[in-house]
Order: C-alpha cells, then structure tokens, then sequence
C-alpha cells in the first residue's frame, strides 16, 4: 500500500497554485495524495495526478464565520468549528504527513490531533508572523465577528492552541519544515529564522502550464504591450481605490503608441466602470491566462502578489509597482532593490499620477538593457531554485519515516 499524503488548502487560487508544484512531485514520486479544497480547483488538483476532496461541501465556511476582516481570520473560525470533524475524515484516509498552505489552520490543528508531521508551504513574501500581527493590530479595516472569538475558545480549550487568535492565519508555521515559496534572494537573512526549519522551493510550475489561448494583444502593436493586473484578493478590499487607478492608466494610454491588456483577476466590473476603462487600444477581461499574457507582454503594472512578480520574473518582464496592502509593499521594495521594478506611487493606493505613470515607463524604456540583465539574473535565481525540488522533496518525505515527535505545542 503506497504511503497517503493529505493536502489541505483555504480557497483562494494563488494559494492553490503555490501547492500543485509540491503536490506534482509528491504524485512523481507513487504517493497517494489527497488534496482538501475548494471544488473550483478539482480540474488542476487531478490533472497532476491527486485524488480532490471537496473541503467547503461538507463544511461550509460561511457556516463558521461570514463577517470577520480580513477574510483570513474566517479560516481561524474554521479551524475552530470543523476541527474534530475534519480529523475524523483525514484519519480514515490514514495520511503519513500532511501539507498545507499557511493559512490553512486547520492542518496543523488535524495533524496534532492525529500524532504527525505536517508541512507548511509560506503563503506570502517575507510574512514575518511578530511584523505581520504588529500590522493587522493597526488596521483599521479588521473587525472580529463574535462566531471568530467562539471558534477561537474552542481552539484554546479543546485543541491546545494556547495563542489563538484572529490573525493565528499568519502564524501557522510548522516546526519541522516551511517551504518558502520564493527563491533565498527574496528572503532577508533577518528574517530567516522566522520560518526555520526552512527550504526554499518557489511558486512556480512552469511545465504545469497548459497551452494558453491566443495572444490578447494585437497582431500588429502599436509599440509597448502593457499587462495590468492587480489580482484577485485587492478586489475585497479596495475596489474603488483599483478601479480609480486603472482608469487613470486606460486613459493615460488612450490613443498613445500602446496596446494595454487589463485583467481583473475573475472580478466582474459593473458595466459603466468597465465601460470606462475601454479605448481603441486597451482591452479588458474579467479573466487572463497570466502566464501567457505575460509571456507577450514588455511591461508589467502590477501589486506585487507572490504569484504575479515571480511569473514575471520568469518570463523577463520588468515590472512598474503599485502595491495595496500587506506583503505586496515588501516585495514592491525588493523588486526595487535588486533592480526588477520602478514604482509608480510614493504610498499604498495612493492616486495614480499620469506624469508619473509616464515617467516609469519611459525610465524602464530608457534603461531597457539593464532592467533585461537583472531579470535575466532573478530569472537564474527561479530555475536554481526548481532545479532544487527533488532534494527538497526527500526533506519532506522523510518527515513520514522520521519517527517525529508530534507532541509539539500549537502556538
């Protein structure tokens, strides 16, 4: 009987994008992996070879917590509520090990109930929890639904978890190995010991990637094809602070030597605020092959999501930032620093200034050369980092032979 690996993810698509390439090679090498998550990802989940599990049928998240902000602190509630239940299940399943995205606090909670080791994959760039919790303390935006402090009691007094909280989401490490989902450069040695035991394993899945549809810029540009994007989890939050930024930049290449290319990462735009973004040469769509996309494009507008910066990395487009929130203002400053990025505001969703759209993209044109020599370093920098897996992966499967002491306390 083959070894059985269970994985468990939250909903959101970046997270699940990060797991496939760890999920890939686990199948490679003859486990059964069963992958918990949202029953939009089951066509990729099988794809590579997994057997999906749907984890929201049987144990709706609304049903846990509808309201708490950030909508992270809802899978604090989760954990609380379906905890017991979801052992059960996983322990019919008789897993060896369990992996799971960081936000996923649930794992950590089934795998100590069930005596094994578990793996985390880092969910975000640099997301050092003391920093992290230091800025959600802050934020304005957060409010802790009453069925989030409840979930957390039963976290505390039935599972161990002696420092719940609504922000334990970005504190669920493990303590035997955390891939950091990002090659070392990314990572400041101040902050390593943070997500130690550590093994740096990428986001990205380049053979995992289908043939993508035909090129969404036109066949005969203009002169620069300019991809923009602000992915998905900025449309919860702050919708109107990206809405006023693309309909600067649509209208500050309306009818200039430009083909423009928005996605809106799966957000549906009302018609007169998609309508105001169209012109001769801009075009919209509520959903892009990213990949492929950028695979065409010269520029990259983007808020610095894990995913988005390092698939640009990889397909050698320099990138004007624009970041929101959270860790999308750290990764913005890397990029800066090693050369991969010029930013295009002084502040987070700070009004975008049309002279100072321009002036970013003529400096990444005027300085072409040597913004293509530091990509085409990062770019080394990904495929070392892929090039590492199989070692990473005999770290990880050894996890389940190790005889580990399970016993560790949840934070």
């Amino acid at each position: 009987m083959t070894e059985s690996i269970v994985v468990i993810s939250m909903p959101g698509e970046g997270h699940v994008r990060r797991l496939l390439p760890v999920i890939d090679l686990l199948c490679a090498r003859g486990r059964t992996v069963h992958v918990m998550t949202h029953a939009r990802f089951r066509a990729g989940v099988e794809r590579v070879g997994a057997h999906f599990i749907d984890l929201f049928a049987p144990y709706p998240l609304a049903a846990a917590d509808a309201t708490s902000l950030p909508n992270a602190s809802r899978y604090v509630s989760f954990a609380g509520v379906y905890g017991e239940r979801l052992a059960d299940e996983v322990a019919a399943l008789a897993p060896a090990l369990i992996v799971y995205d960081t936000f996923a606090v649930v794992a950590p909670v089934i795998a100590r109930r069930l005596g094994i080791p578990y793996v985390n994959v880092c969910a975000n760039h640099a997301a050092v929890p003391a920093r992290v919790l230091a800025a959600l303390r802050k934020d304005p935006q957060v409010a802790t639904a009453a069925a989030c402090w409840a979930a957390i009691q039963r976290l505390k007094d039935v599972h161990g978890m002696s420092s719940a909280n609504p922000f334990s989401f970005v504190e669920a490490q493990s303590p035997y190995l955390n891939l950091y989902c990002e090659p070392p450069e990314f990572l400041d040695a101040a902050d390593r010991p943070a997500f130690e035991p550590i093994a740096f394993f990428g986001s990205l899945g380049p053979a995992l990637h289908e043939e993508g549809p035909p090129n969404l810029f036109p066949r005969s540009p203009r002169n620069l094809r300019i991809y923009v994007s602000f992915g998905t989890v900025i449309w919860r939050y702050f919708a109107a602070q990206a809405c006023a930024a693309l309909r600067v930049i649509s209208r500050t290449f309306a009818e200039r030597d430009a083909d423009l290319v928005i996605g809106l990462g799966g957000h549906r735009l009302e018609a007169a605020a998609r309508h105001a973004l169209v012109q001769r040469n801009v075009q919209v769509f509520d959903y892009v092959d990213q990949w492929a996309v950028l695979g065409a494009a010269d520029i990259f507008i983007t808020h610095h999501g894990l995913n988005s910066t390092h698939e640009s990395i990889y397909q050698g487009v320099p990138m004007v930032s624009y970041p929101f929130w959270g860790d999308q203002l750290a990764q913005a400053k890397r990029c800066q620093q090693l050369g991969l990025a010029v930013p295009l505001a002084t502040a987070p969703r700070a009004p975008v200034d049309p002279e100072a759209l321009l002036a970013a993209i003529t400096r990444l044109g005027e300085a072409r050369e040597g913004f293509a020599k530091r990509l085409a370093e990062a770019r080394a920098w990904e495929l070392r980092t892929i090039a590492g897996r199989e070692a990473v992966i005999d770290r990880v499967l050894a996890l389940t032979r190790a005889g580990c002491d399970c016993s560790q306390e949840l934070r």
